[in-house]
């Protein structure tokens, strides 16, 4: 799907018999529909309207954010940084609960 540098392969020009592009571009449309409905919340679908679903060479669903305003694209980083900040303390709370039962469980 990826070259070395971990860039997406070229979208899908012409399509080759085998390659299963049905799949690849329905994967990407049900995630292009959540991204929407995600930037929708937040108030930001205008600011994507080239946001849709495509499929690359090798069958890989594609989601493509289209051309977007510079303060746009800071903003969705910015989103998406909050979500990870907001995220890692769920995750380390978790694995302490996790740790602390397995300690106090009886060994099987």
């Amino acid at each position: 799907m990826t070259d070395r540098w971990g860039v997406v392969a070229n979208r899908a020009e012409n399509l080759m018999p085998g390659v299963p592009y049905v799949r690849g571009w329905a994967q990407a449309r049900r995630s292009a529909g959540a991204l929407a409905v995600q930037l929708t919340a937040v108030g930001l679908e205008p600011d994507f309207p080239g946001l849709t679903a495509d499929v690359n060479v090798s069958g890989d669903g594609l989601v493509r954010l289209g051309t977007i305003r510079p303060e746009a694209a800071l903003l969705l980083a910015e989103l998406i940084l909050s979500g990870l900040a907001e995220e890692v303390p769920r995750h380390v709370d978790a694995s302490t609960q996790d740790a602390g039962s397995s300690r106090h469980s009886p060994a099987a």
